[in-house]
């Protein structure tokens, strides 16, 4: 068996896995990941769903530094690879009523592999692609090494690691390592949420997709061959627009299906690249929800998953000959289902999108009252102390799931929250860090952070959490439960551009942001109940002053012809020193 070694080994390389390596890389350490696909990106590429999901604040503020600059980048490939007939500031290349960028998969590849070549120049960082986990050794309290498997060549790996980030889409290390953890729609006993089920089900677990991609083709005929099992999967899932046109507008909303998560707008490219629009079907017609596959038997597994492919392709297959057409016939031949969008023989993605992972028995399980405006009066959900990172979503997501027609807690709508650091570590393990969607929320909780960009600021910040605890010698835990230990960390995030207290006007590259970032998750500084403004131009008032410094400890002076920003700068860096000095 090969042996490896590395300073932090990555299960998973979704959204939250490859995010976690290119921080823990940048900040000195070396990373061995391992991915189950053909590519990095999770959620925006190998699974498909490259119209990413986000909040109304993301092109201001609201994302770490490193995910929008994999935003810019997406943006700059269509610019710098293709004539555009339009452009401005926020490109959108296929225009996508649901997300405000949407592009092909491969794109989102091509431009994580950019971010990561220099730490793989340096020799930083190893991925090892078609691979997943089959064994923990753990003693005590810590993990000792991970045991891969080639999915390929069955070759197996053992991998030893000071700190373990589980970024698998499910969770995988958690059962493997003996960690506790749920599954599934836990009962109003279990976690006193209002919304919650009177009886639990760990079953009842969000439905599962293969998303997959069509070009419009006007006047030709691609009609895929009907899928086994395609009349009962018509009947029963159902086969449905759910009120929609195809392109014309009118529905729930006003706008057409095939707009909702157009991936490719032909009408703004010049030239022959793109003759037709590109655009990514994940609807709830192609919702899997026939069983749970978290710790299904091989078998099981097998085909549950097959009968999810033939249920896409059969919502394709009714797209293609069944769908009401805008003009009163029925079905769409001109549908042409596109492999390579997907990079499959079968066009579908290479790894169904999870929507539910098995969750971490954290410190910390995030709960429906911490987020959801009804419990929330003001401009931002409930503050935690122990704040890495900041996430948003306009409700609470939850889709059909298996066993059940409950979709408790789904479609309320949320306040701007905080991602708490003891969600993402358990009490029974030393040296394992939830990097993705197994952080310590609820089913209904799950709902509002399992997003893009919240699962890449979970994975970047368990990377640099684990970066951290090395450069300090102690486990996650002593920085979660160590005041100075924890204010040092939470300054490296935010030196590292990623935010943590809701200040939509300190946007990450301001001067001001570090400091404006710590003092506010200190408490320090607080945002007020109607905005999510900081109003860094205001001057900064003595009532302030004295506010602020009286929070803080420290007096750097009164303030004159400063405004609250310029302030805000040496009040932190007086802050972080007396803090050192104790």
């Amino acid at each position: 068996m090969l042996q490896l070694q590395c300073d932090i080994l990555v299960v998973g390389g979704g959204m939250g896995g490859t995010a976690a390596a290119l921080r823990a890389c940048v900040l000195g350490r070396k990373v061995i990941v391992t991915e189950p696909t053909r590519w990095l990106g999770g959620q925006a590429t190998s699974q498909g769903v490259s119209a990413l999901d986000e909040h109304q604040y993301i092109e201001d503020f609201g994302g770490t530094e490193a995910y929008n600059e994999f935003r810019r980048r997406i943006r700059a490939h269509y610019r710098q690879n293709y004539q555009l007939v339009r452009d401005h500031e926020h490109l959108n290349p296929g225009g996508g009523w649901v997300s405000r960028l949407c592009f092909e998969p491969r794109v989102a590849v091509q431009v994580l592999q950019e971010m990561l070549a220099p730490v793989l120049a340096d020799g930083l960082l190893t991925v090892l692609y078609r691979t997943e986990p089959t064994a923990v050794e753990r003693r005590g309290s810590r993990i000792r090494a991970v045991i891969v498997r080639n999915l390929d060549t069955g070759e197996q790996t053992r991998i030893e690691a000071a700190v373990m980030i589980d970024a698998s889409e499910l969770g995988d290390l958690l059962p493997l390592a003996g960690v506790p953890c749920r599954t599934g729609m836990e009962s109003f006993a279990e976690t006193h949420e209002p919304s919650a089920p009177a009886e639990g089900d760990p079953e009842a677990v969000q439905s599962f997709t293969y998303p997959f991609a069509v070009e419009y083709r006007p006047g030709e005929n691609h009609v895929i061959a009907r899928p086994k099992g395609y009349e009962r999967f018509r009947d029963c899932q159902p086969y449905s627009l759910e009120g929609y046109k195809m392109f014309a507008g009118g529905g729930p909303i006003g706008l057409p299906f095939w707009t909702y998560r157009r991936l490719i707008d032909a009408s703004l490219f010049i030239g022959g690249e793109f003759p037709h629009d590109i655009a990514m079907i994940n609807w709830p017609a192609n919702d899997y929800h026939g069983g749970n596959i978290i710790d299904a038997p091989p078998e099981l597994l097998s085909m549950r998953l097959d009968e999810a492919k033939r249920l896409a392709l059969g919502f394709l297959y009714w797209l293609q000959t069944e769908a009401p057409r805008d003009d009163g016939g029925r079905g769409y031949p001109e549908l042409k289902l596109r492999p390579d969008i997907m990079g499959t023989a079968d066009g579908l993605a290479q790894h169904p999108y999870i929507r539910e992972s098995r969750r971490l028995k954290a410190y910390h399980t995030i709960r429906e009252q911490e987020i959801v405006a009804a419990y929330n009066p003001g401009s931002r959900a409930q503050l935690h102390h122990d704040s890495v990172g900041l996430g948003f979503y306009l409700y609470v997501d939850i889709h059909k799931c298996c066993n059940t027609d409950l979709r408790p807690g789904s479609h309320q709508a949320l306040r701007p929250f905080q991602i708490p650091l003891g969600a993402l570590i358990s009490p029974e393990v030393d040296n394992l860090v939830a990097g993705g969607k197994n952080i310590g929320t609820t089913h209904i909780t799950n709902g509002a952070y399992r997003l893009h960009t919240i699962e890449w600021n979970i994975g970047e910040s368990a990377g640099a959490l684990a970066a951290f605890a090395l450069d300090h010698g102690v486990s996650p835990s002593r920085i979660y439960h160590g005041k100075r230990l924890l204010r040092s960390y939470q300054e490296e995030l935010a030196r590292n551009g990623i935010p943590l207290y809701w200040f939509e006007d300190v946007p990450n590259r301001h001067p001001a942001f570090v400091a404006v970032q710590t003092l506010a998750v200190q408490g320090v500084i607080s945002g007020e109940p109607a905005d999510l403004l900081f109003h860094p131009q205001r001057p900064v008032g003595t009532e302030t002053v004295q506010a602020w410094s009286r929070r803080a400890g420290v007096d750097v002076g009164d303030g004159s012809g400063l405004t609250r920003a310029e302030y805000a700068v040496p009040l932190a860096r007086a802050a972080a020193e007396r803090v050192s000095a104790v």
